[in-house]
């Protein structure tokens, strides 16, 4: 992709997921990823793990699927640009967009938070714990009207980093191929990343490595919420203090970063205990309960959500043209 082509391709491939979100009948290439995972996972316990089981070797095995699963999807995806280009450059471009249009969720996350904002406005409970199941990990059959609330507000929170600005941000440094890698990674973090008995250690590669490489993202995401907060109208002040006093207060490195802003801006306490197949899991609060959630809040934090993406959106397109620019 020539560097003059980036910003367009930044562009257009967030213009067309407002526009268009994740069409059902379209064969995401996330679901290719969740199967290559799957089988994946069968094939290296296999190899390392079928006569003789010990935390070493699963590591390894996680380690090898890891690699394995962001090869195969870098290669794949830069094997489809460079193939698109043997059919002219408006081939290539059109592949470029599309691949990057795929990689970023913006407008799938705002449609299943206010799927959830539909039922809890409509005072639908038993429909708004089903609905906020579809987003979050956690037990949902015993979530408050105001739990479902905040549970939904940290997932747009928690996944303007991990869904919006990373991808984005792989985008604008590395291309759509090095953007799909990331979402390999993302995936993976998803589906083996936890702490339970079966992925403590297998999973324990994805897991850091999602941590990683989301490391940047999620404090310029923290930062964008702060900004947009300010031009929202909705308490910036707050935010900033909220993120440098908790953003820390999460289990993850990263998800506690814009929680922490996402909270103060909108005057919340997130976070707390919550139960996982059953299991309670204490944690930290994060922000001050300055008021009672209310349903509104969901609305508030998409649409920070999305202000925080435009101006990512707007920045790195200017930064990757002006440095074209000079390069030139």
């Amino acid at each position: 992709m020539a560097d003059g082509e980036r910003p367009l391709v930044l562009i257009i491939a967030f213009m067309l997921d407002a526009a268009a979100g994740d069409p059902a009948w379209f064969p995401h290439p996330v679901r290719g990823i969740g199967f290559l995972i799957v089988k994946g996972e069968t094939l290296f316990r296999g190899i390392f793990c079928r006569k003789i089981y010990s935390t070493r070797r699963e590591r390894t095995a996680g380690a090898a699927l890891v690699l394995s699963i962001c090869a195969l999807t870098f290669v794949f995806f830069q094997g489809l640009i460079y193939m698109a280009r043997y059919f002219g450059r408006m081939s290539e471009f059109a592949v470029l967009v599309i691949t990057a249009y795929l990689a970023i969720s913006p407008r799938c996350l705002r449609d299943e938070a206010m799927k959830v904002y539909g039922k809890v406005r409509d005072g639908d409970l038993p429909g708004a714990r089903a609905q906020v199941s579809r987003i979050v990990g956690r037990d949902t059959t015993c979530l408050s009207m105001e739990k479902v609330i905040k549970a939904t507000v940290e997932t747009v929170a928690e996944s303007l980093a991990d869904g919006v600005v990373a991808p984005l941000f792989y985008l604008a440094i590395g291309g759509p191929a090095l953007s799909m890698l990331y979402k390999a990674v993302n995936t993976m973090d998803s589906m083996i990343g936890y702490k339970d008995q079966r992925y403590i250690d297998f999973g324990r590669a994805a897991a850091k490595l999602d941590d990683l490489l989301g490391w940047i993202p999620a404090r310029i995401a923290a930062r964008l919420l702060i900004i947009s907060a300010a031009m929202l109208h909705f308490n910036a002040g707050n935010a900033r203090k909220i993120y440098k006093r908790d953003r820390f207060n999460h289990a993850s490195p990263n998800s506690g970063h814009t929680e922490a802003s996402c909270a103060g801006a909108l005057g919340l306490m997130l976070g707390g205990d919550a139960y996982y197949g059953g299991k309670l899991e204490q944690k930290p609060v994060i922000g001050d309960e300055l008021r009672r959630a209310e349903a509104f809040d969901i609305v508030r934090a998409v649409r920070l959500m999305y202000v925080s993406s435009v101006i990512f959106v707007v920045i790195a397109g200017a930064i990757l043209a002006a440095i074209y620019c000079i390069m030139r």
